[in-house]
């Protein structure tokens, strides 16, 4: 211990700080019930299943957890809810994920004979990039744990460490089945770029080799065997792309015989002001020379061009993370052998901090901000969740979901309410002043009128339109 703090004693500092940022706003935006069901209701409760010993079928969203992405890192989690369940781990583990990979970071900073003050300025850049902050606020997402994953297999490629590649090329394909895209390309960039450099032993051909077929094995495993078997159906994502076709291999095909109907999609204004958005906070120290660096990135980029579904166009959500180590290490190759735009570390900063306070989501938690409106109603959002016993299934709103996701059985209140399906829950927790767009004020009105009027249940709890009803029968 006293050898890593002694080795990384110029960034310990900053990776303390950046975790205990994250962690505290993302777990205060989950008090203050801005979490939802999709996405942490599920993680969470998939992985309390597993640690229970349990089938992790997610009633809400209807399938097996691995029907979803095939994330099968989600197993290694359940051991932290078997010593104690709480979905606060998953929060601590997105968290220390994003903050410790300024590690490697660092070292690969260090490879490339930068300062430690231009070291420094490259961590600075990445942890004040905004999708790292807004990701760390939105839910939980196994594919935040690749993100330290990629840096470390970059970094064993330079150190001539095979073991450490693949183990993290094994890792990051069980954090999400897309990521195999990623890895593929990986191998074919260590094939373009590095194919004329030796680092001895561990030559370039070795980890080109097993990221390529690894990434394709996987991919196909997953999409075609794992995803349909656990879900009985094709993978989620597939509906975003469906003017290509309704199944991954059928999309493949017309990705390569119709390309007059990809450019129609890429050259929209959507995607130039995703494109900006992107770059604009490291472009003034990015080197067009060293632009090859980022091929590990074009199945991301060029998915979230193609579609149309606006979350993955934007620094918000989760899409764009796999872009971001291979962003990062372009900016280390940059700097290490460029000119570029900013050079000097104070005015890199300050271009860092400027986008950071323009683009990153710190602002909902200010006064009459986006995590506030549900203040009024958090006493008695708590005081009803208190009411209800752990064990017994419940019908709620997506907010309240995640707070009650240790069980077997939960549904939501949204979409066209089937009110045959609410009499076979124990519980029916509702929040009439904030249904969260996904039903309307009225039709969770109607729902609570239904069940006042129904004899099989009784009204536990009513305080600011935070509405609470027990089965009786």
């Amino acid at each position: 211990m006293k050898i890593f703090f002694a080795k990384y004693n110029n960034i310990i500092t900053y990776i303390l700080i950046s975790f205990f940022l994250l962690f505290i706003a993302s777990s205060f935006r989950h008090i203050l019930f801005n979490s939802h069901a999709f996405d942490l209701g599920i993680f969470d409760n998939g992985i309390y299943l597993i640690s229970q010993g349990k089938n992790p079928y997610v009633s809400f969203r209807e399938l097996h957890i691995l029907g979803d992405h095939a994330a099968w890192i989600l197993y290694f989690i359940a051991p932290f809810y078997f010593l104690f369940p709480s979905v606060y781990w998953l929060f601590f583990i997105q968290s220390l994920a994003s903050a410790i990979a300024l590690i490697p970071i660092w070292k690969l900073s260090k490879l490339n004979n930068l300062s430690d003050s231009k070291a420094k300025t490259i961590c600075l850049i990445y942890i004040l990039y905004p999708l790292i902050f807004n990701v760390n606020l939105f839910d939980f997402h196994p594919e935040v744990i690749a993100l330290p994953l990629f840096f470390i297999a970059i970094l064993a490629v330079k150190l001539d460490k095979i073991i450490w590649f693949i183990v993290s090329i094994l890792l990051i394909l069980g954090c999400k089945a897309v990521l195999a895209l990623n890895v593929v390309m990986m191998g074919v960039w260590l094939i373009l770029i590095y194919r004329k450099k030796n680092y001895g032993a561990f030559d370039v051909v070795a980890p080109s080799v097993i990221a390529i077929f690894s990434g394709i094995f996987w991919f196909i495993i997953a999409t075609q065997l794992i995803i349909p078997a656990f879900s009985g159906e094709e993978a989620a994502a597939v509906s975003r792309y469906a003017f290509l076709g309704d199944s991954v291999s059928e999309i493949a095909l017309n990705l390569i015989i119709k390309p007059q109907i990809i450019l129609s999609h890429l050259f929209t204004l959507a995607n130039a002001e995703y494109l900006l958005l992107l770059f604009l906070p490291v472009i003034p120290v990015l080197a067009w020379q060293e632009i090859p660096n980022l091929i590990p990135a074009i199945p991301t980029l060029f998915l979230n061009l193609l579609t149309e579904y606006q979350p993955q166009k934007d620094l918000v959500h989760q899409y764009s993370l796999p872009i971001i180590p291979f962003l990062i290490f372009t900016i280390i190759a940059s700097l290490a052998h460029h000119k570029t735009w900013f050079y000097q570390n104070t005015k890199i900063r300050i271009w860092s901090l400027i986008l950071f306070l323009a683009l990153a989501k710190y602002v909902y938690f200010f006064p009459n901000g986006l995590y506030l409106k549900n203040l009024h109603t958090w006493k008695a959002s708590n005081e009803a969740i208190s009411l209800i016993n752990t064990s017994k299934s419940v019908f709620t709103a997506p907010q309240f979901a995640p707070h009650l996701t240790h069980r077997l059985t939960l549904d939501l209140a949204i979409d066209s309410i089937d009110y045959n399906q609410v009499n076979k829950f124990h519980y029916v927790l509702l929040n009439l002043d904030n249904p969260t767009g996904y039903s309307s004020q009225e039709d969770i009105k109607n729902l609570i009128n239904f069940l006042e009027k129904n004899r099989e249940f009784q009204l536990k709890y009513n305080q600011d339109n935070i509405f609470l009803f027990k089965k009786i029968k």
